[in-house]
């Protein structure tokens, strides 16, 4: 029998850590409000990124990032393969999105994000060598009843039974795509609803899979790194997540197939997008969001939200901070 003590030592190292790394997605948050609605997303990002990654060297792990800005000669911070952290503590791959969102962000929309998740070294799939990944994300009703290779109508059939409600209450997050036409016209026609994401597909993947949200399941191509950011998170809330890499043209796939990606149509699964349960999550709210609310600013405070999942405890934590504007903006 599993002690119900084993998670709550103080000493906890990915306990500890998954606190300190909070403090790096608060501060890409916070660094990002002057710039929220200004229609200046690359000043956006690089003002997160700068502070993310200044906050990451103070946190006791060996980080290496597998999905960062991108490689090291278009992204002089926080690239794929950079290392992070004091170089104390356990090893670690990390994947960082300073605002997941820049486009909601620079229009002052909602759902943007600032994005850590951590695995243990070897762990995380690095798919950076194909943008798109196919998804479908439910939460724990899904588990062995929904597959991506069904019709979508299908699914949300299967779902809904699971679920214990009617078709018509089941509720679709899709990304508001051209390529996402007939996929919407199939969700309707099947008798579920939709609700269409201008950006930020990752918040999406994790509200669907919430016991709580408002949400059913997320389906649609949208970016890979954020299918394997999305798998970090769903290792926690103990949903379903499928995914199979979408090249765009004969290039990107023969990319993935030297890098030792499967694009044949393969399904990557949650265990092979992120081995193992010892995940950890971190998101802070830019704008606001049915995941977390955004940054506030009222007279001399930063209000912030953050979700914290650790898929070793299937735990999710909300911390709410306030912070002095004058250490901040």
């Amino acid at each position: 029998m599993v002690s119900l003590t084993a998670d709550m030592s103080p000493l906890h190292p990915d306990r500890n850590l998954a606190l300190e790394l909070v403090r790096a997605t608060e501060a890409a948050a916070i660094r990002s409000v002057p710039f929220i609605g200004r229609g200046a997303k690359e000043a956006a990002d690089g003002a997160a990124v700068d502070a993310m990654r200044a906050f990451l060297t103070t946190v006791s792990f060996d980080g290496t990032i597998v999905i960062g800005e991108g490689e090291k000669d278009d992204a002089p911070m926080l690239f794929n393969g950079e290392s992070v952290g004091n170089g104390r503590g356990p090893k670690c791959d990390v994947a960082v999105d300073p605002i997941d969102g820049t486009s909601l962000t620079a229009a002052g929309r909602n759902n943007a994000l600032s994005v850590l998740a951590v695995s243990d070294h070897g762990t995380m799939l690095d798919a950076s060598s194909v943008f798109y990944m196919d998804k479908l994300v439910t939460g724990p009703a899904g588990v062995g009843v929904v597959d991506i290779r069904l019709p979508i109508g299908e699914n949300i059939r299967l779902l809904a039974k699971a679920l214990g409600k009617p078709v018509d209450e089941i509720v679709v997050s899709v990304l508001n795509r051209p390529r996402h036409d007939q996929l919407i016209e199939d969700i309707r026609e099947a008798g579920a609803g939709t609700r269409l994401m201008s950006d930020g597909d990752v918040a999406g993947g994790i509200n669907a899979a919430r016991h709580n949200a408002r949400t059913d399941m997320c389906v649609g191509i949208g970016g890979s790194p954020e299918g394997i950011v999305t798998a970090c998170a769903i290792k926690a809330l103990g949903g379903h997540i499928q995914g199979r890499l979408w090249p765009r043209d004969d290039d990107e796939t023969q990319r993935a197939t030297d890098a030792g990606l499967k694009v044949d149509g393969h399904i990557y699964e949650a265990d092979e997008m992120v081995r193992g349960s010892n995940t950890i999550f971190v998101a802070t709210g830019v704008t606001n969001g049915e995941l977390v609310a955004g940054v506030r600013r009222e007279g001399g405070y930063v209000y912030t939200e953050s979700v914290v999942l650790r898929g070793a405890s299937g735990t999710l934590r909300r911390i709410t901070s306030e912070h002095l504007v004058s250490k901040w903006l």
